[in-house]
Parts: C-alpha cells; sequence; structure tokens
C-alpha cells in the first residue's frame, strides 16, 4: 500500500487602520517551495533541524515558483521587517494536522504589500511558501497582520 502526504499552505493577510476597522484582506493558497519540502523531510528525522518559525512581507510582484528561495524584495524597514510568528497547531481535517503561523506588525510609514513568506531564520534561511498578494498599500500605524497555514494531508 502507498501512502502520500500532501503539503498546502494557506495564507490569510489583513489590514487594519489604526481604530481596528479592516481595510483590506487576501487569503489564497501558495506555492511550497522545493527547498521548503527538502527542510520538512529533515525536520522528520534531524532533531537539529530548524523549524518555520519567521514571517517575511516582500514588494515584488513577479510570479512566484517552486524554485523560489527567498521574496523578490523583502520590506526591512517601516516597521514591516521579517518577525518571529507565533506557532502553533491546528486542526483542518485531522487533530492537529495544521502548522499555523502568525504575526501582526504595525506600520511605520507606507508600503505596497506585494508578496509573503514564511522562512526558518530572522534572515537569509530556507523558504517553505511563497504567496502573492495583489497590491495592498499600507499606511502609517495600520495593523498588518499575516496568518500562514499549512497543512499536512
Amino acid at each position: 500500500m502507498k501512502s502520500k502526504i500532501n503539503v498546502e499552505g494557506i495564507v490569510t493577510l489583513q489590514i487594519y487602520d489604526k481604530d481596528g476597522n479592516l481595510k483590506s484582506e487576501t487569503k489564497g493558497h501558495n506555492v511550497i517551495t522545493t527547498a521548503g519540502l527538502a527542510q520538512l523531510a529533515l525536520l522528520a528525522g534531524d532533531a537539529s533541524a530548524v523549524p518555520f518559525t519567521y514571517l517575511a512581507l516582500g514588494t515584488d510582484d513577479t510570479a512566484v515558483a517552486a524554485t523560489d528561495t527567498a521574496l523578490g524584495a523583502e520590506i526591512t524597514d517601516t516597521g514591516l521587517a521579517r518577525a518571529a510568528a507565533t506557532i502553533s497547531r491546528i486542526t483542518t481535517t485531522l487533530t492537529n494536522d495544521t502548522l499555523r503561523a502568525t504575526y501582526t506588525w504595525t506600520a511605520s510609514g507606507v508600503k505596497t504589500i506585494e508578496e509573503c513568506g514564511l522562512f526558518n531564520a530572522s534572515s537569509d534561511g530556507t523558504m517553505l511558501g511563497h504567496k502573492l498578494t495583489g497590491s495592498i498599500t499600507t499606511a502609517n500605524t495600520d495593523q498588518v497582520e499575516l496568518t500562514y497555514d499549512i497543512k499536512f494531508s
């Protein structure tokens, strides 16, 4: 009997104004990278492997591909730099079958977000997933909330 493991990424990006009103929301599937899949295999059998716990935003709208190893233009300013996510497991279909990484940034200026990714390091590292978000422009003091779900089935 043959078994197959599927890895599916679902990303939700929400922008709230300073009063907590939802300004923008985008949700959809991402691309799981080949380097990310290799790192998942390492995590399954090597206790020293580094898990995916960092979220990043970027400004490049170039089409994503499974061979991507980094965001096209990662944001490092305006309060939107790569950050350590809050990590949990949630139940989507089976108990604890989904990794959830979440983070909320506070924008300190105007920036147009075009992409996001899930990484295993505070800089560089391996990117597990990459998603285009569409053009979403922040204003000073906006809250940018990214939720990255990785479902295993």
